[in-house]
């Protein structure tokens, strides 16, 4: 099966080695993605609501590019720097997935690779055909 590659243009892509997306046939992995903010940077630092809803748009993104849709999400997973803030997050998520209703998991981890990021996100799709 061909293998589809997504770049949201991260500036880590190339010299990890990894795209933010990969879509072999109906099935699209969406990597960790971080609160960066389009010019570079973390966007809203200190915000863990809007740094999660900046995730989601990023990773909404690149489902779109790899000819999915965000009602095609069958599973997130949330990785948050503090767990007792989880509530944030999840507000965040259930304005995007609320009807949606993926699986979905929080955990804790000690850091990320910035240290303003709060949160890092990722998503797994299955890709239905029109009207599944």
């Amino acid at each position: 099966m061909p293998r589809q590659l997504i770049s949201s243009g991260s500036p880590f892509e190339k010299p990890i080695g990894f795209s933010r997306a990969v879509r072999v046939g109906n099935t699209i992995s969406v990597s960790g993605t971080a609160p960066i903010a389009p010019g570079g940077g973390t966007a809203f630092p200190g915000n863990l609501y809007e740094q999660t809803r900046t995730c989601i748009t990023i990773i909404k993104d690149a489902i779109e590019k790899a000819g999915g849709r965000i009602d095609d999400v069958i599973r997130t997973r949330i990785m948050l720097t503090d767990i007792d803030r989880w509530q944030e997050a999840a507000r965040a998520h259930g304005e995007f997935f609320g009807e949606i209703r993926p699986a979905c998991t929080f955990v804790q981890v000690s850091r990320f690779i910035d240290e303003d990021w709060l949160v890092e996100m990722e998503a797994d799709c299955v890709v239905g055909e029109p009207g599944i």
